[in-house]
């Protein structure tokens, strides 16, 4: 079976600076739940904020290091999914509803993408 790779995508500006908030946190972890249980989910986490991380990049045959926060940035990778799905289309599934856990103020975008194997 494929396997799928969900990018969460936050807008900050959207996001309580106080984070996810207690009830949102367990609506999530019962859908993380359910997800395993149904033989799904291979992995997932949150990721440390932004400004904590550090971008690497190559150009022009020179590497550079960024420090974050990135100012470019109004949406950040918030976290990730990998899951196991007949198709595209359970996956897209699954992915709904992780995004209908998040309170009516969030703006909280998934990038599925299918891994390619090799």
């Amino acid at each position: 079976m494929p396997r799928y790779l969900s990018i969460v995508r936050v807008d900050e500006t959207t996001a309580p600076p106080e984070g996810p908030s207690p009830e949102l946190m367990e609506r999530m972890g019962e859908l993380i739940e359910e997800i395993t249980k149904a033989g799904v989910m291979l992995d997932t986490a949150g990721l440390t904020p932004q400004g904590e991380g550090k971008r690497v990049r190559w150009e022009g045959g020179q590497v550079t290091v960024t420090d974050g926060p990135f100012a470019e940035s109004k949406e950040v990778i918030g976290g990730y999914a990998i899951t196991q799905c007949k198709d595209m289309d359970e996956a897209v599934e699954w992915t709904k509803r992780f995004v209908k856990v998040h309170e009516e103020y969030w703006t909280v975008t998934c990038e599925v993408r299918e891994i390619a194997e090799a």
